[in-house]
């Protein structure tokens, strides 16, 4: 962490900013800056992250920065750029890790070269996806650098037709083979992987199974047959290196239990995973033994600059 003649350092943490999951953002910054005055130690300044952050920040002149900004601008490479720039150390991922990891296909590539199990991919135009399927389904769509669920359709064979996307969807978005199968997790702090989690859902585990109140549940740890369970730890480390993460990071994956460990999929990583009350990377701190407050208290003394 930064040095500063103040006896208390003060932690910027910044939130909210003007993606589309700002509401998300919101809530993972004020969760954040509650346990860090909760655990001491720290002068915690709450910043909602607009376009004057850059003079808010001098003005501030704050020790560290907790980023807790989600989406593009805030999670893309951007605002880590602006903090690079400012010399002011940074919680999770610099630049060029936070630009790989947002883009959902270049991430795929960088896995591939690691060796990590993923499903094929294409990036097709917004018009061509409505014309006609660019892939038998079933198949996934989404946008190539949005987090959180945001603008995923699952395309089913029993679909009239190919899916007829939101007109707030980008011009060119993913098309992915749909990985059936069960929703695992887990999440990574510096070099450790805490542990699995198995997300039960009822259906497609969407923005609203994230972040809404009894959206899923969580079984943590997973019960899932040990080699399952040390190839996500091992998968997830891999990713978060492979990509240059550093902090605290968390990967997704599918598995399809009918088809043993080549049933395992990874999905992505999310160099700023959710810290909201329903969040899955507080959840597998805590049954490690690592409090929320301690795992916040470690990301700020976890903060570098890394151009």
């Amino acid at each position: 962490m930064g040095t500063s003649s103040r006896t208390t350092p003060t932690v910027a943490v910044l939130m909210g900013g003007p993606s589309a999951e700002r509401e998300v953002s919101l809530s993972t910054g004020t969760a954040c800056a509650a346990a860090l005055r909760e655990h001491g130690g720290y002068n915690v300044v709450e910043v909602d992250a607009g376009r004057d952050l850059c003079a808010v920040l001098l003005d501030l002149k704050p020790d560290t920065v907790l980023n807790c900004l989600h989406g593009r601008w805030g999670e893309d490479g951007c605002v880590q750029g602006l903090l690079e720039w400012l010399n002011i150390p940074y919680s999770h991922s610099g630049v060029l890790a936070s630009a790989l990891a947002m883009d959902k296909q270049r991430s795929k590539e960088v896995y591939r070269h690691a060796g990590l199990p993923i499903v094929e991919s294409v990036i097709r135009s917004k018009a061509d996806v409505r014309a006609a399927h660019v892939m038998p389904p079933p198949y996934v769509v989404k946008p190539n650098n949005e987090g959180s669920s945001v603008g995923v359709y699952l395309v089913n064979a029993e679909n009239n037709g190919p899916p007829q996307l939101d007109d707030d969807m980008p011009d060119f978005v993913m098309v992915e083979t749909y990985a059936p199968g069960r929703e695992l997790t887990t999440t990574v702090m510096g070099q450790r992987a805490l542990t699995v989690t198995d997300i039960i859902t009822t259906g497609w585990y969407d923005y609203d199974a994230k972040y809404k109140e009894g959206g899923s549940s969580h079984v943590v740890p997973a019960d899932v047959p040990a080699e399952i369970f040390d190839l996500c730890m091992d998968y997830a480390v891999r990713a978060h290196n492979a990509l240059g993460c550093r902090g605290v990071s968390r990967t997704d994956f599918r598995w399809d239990e009918s088809r043993g460990v080549d049933g395992l999929i990874l999905l992505e990583t999310n160099t700023q995973p959710g810290m909201t009350p329903t969040s899955l990377s507080p959840e597998q701190a805590e049954a490690c033994g690592i409090t929320f407050g301690q795992l916040c208290a470690w990301m700020v003394e976890d903060a570098s600059c890394s151009r």
